[in-house]
């Protein structure tokens, strides 16, 4: 199939799926778009901070794609392009997006509560701790592979003389000062989008400007390092990641 006739046949799935499927889930579980979240009701700048619909927008479908680059590939390459098509659509729609919307709706019905507190309540401790020791085992597998992957195609080829074969290297260079840029930018923004009250129109513009200037000084000023380097930024930036507070690293 036509590369971009799939790309449009997704496209229309999942817009389908959001509009008719999602609303249609909204309206079983009589979802209220009026109520106050428990970021309003329990502002306080901390574990409590309003966001906007276009942030918390952005954010759920970074999450959600985020395992797709490590096992999209994997699946494609032992079984074909159709399993992963049929994963992302079939899967996206009636797994993921079923599973982070009830998730997310449970956890504002009960004061922001986190998944692992929601199982304390309605299951029971035991039921938290093996839910806790799942989602601790399951992060160390998607580190492991995220950073395997990630470092894999970052770092740079040697040249046969010895040294940096920066003709080959150059793409995987660029590529990863790009990648870092996305971090320290990301904190940058969330301290202006306060700063500035961007929301809306105005943020997504002050995204797309940085994206590009991102892009332009990662080509012009690419990185070359090797695999244990690239294996310790990678580590940097999940402690960053991991450790800020949402409303931070946007």
């Amino acid at each position: 199939m036509n590369g971009i006739v799939l790309m449009l046949v997704a496209a229309v799935v999942l817009a389908c799926g959001y509009l008719l499927y999602g609303r249609w889930l909204s309206n079983k579980w009589g979802v209220d778009a009026k109520a106050l979240t428990p970021a309003r009701r329990m502002e306080d700048g901390k574990s409590f901070s309003p966001a906007s619909a276009f942030t918390v927008f952005s954010h759920q479908f970074s999450s959600i794609c985020g395992a797709g680059p490590v096992t999209g590939t994997i699946v494609a390459m032992a079984f074909g392009w159709l399993p992963v098509v049929l994963w992302v659509l079939i899967g996206g729609i009636f797994f993921g997006a079923v599973h982070d919307f009830g998730a997310l709706y449970a956890s504002m019905k009960n004061n922001g509560k986190s998944l692992a507190q929601l199982i304390e309540k309605y299951i029971g401790k035991t039921g938290r701790r093996l839910f806790l020791i799942f989602s601790w085992l399951f992060c160390i597998i998607v580190i492991a592979a995220f950073t395997s992957m990630v470092c894999g195609t970052f770092k740079y080829t040697p040249a046969e003389a010895g040294g940096i074969d920066f003709a080959k290297s150059y793409a995987a260079g660029c590529a990863g000062t790009i990648s870092i840029l996305f971090t320290f930018v990301a904190i940058a923004f969330g301290w202006a989008q306060r700063k500035f009250n961007l929301d809306g129109a105005k943020e997504f513009v002050v995204a797309v400007v940085a994206i590009v200037l991102m892009f332009a000084v990662g080509m012009q000023f690419p990185l070359y390092l090797d695999l244990n380097q690239w294996i310790a930024v990678v580590m940097v930036y999940l402690v960053f990641a991991g450790a800020m507070p949402i409303q931070t690293l946007k």
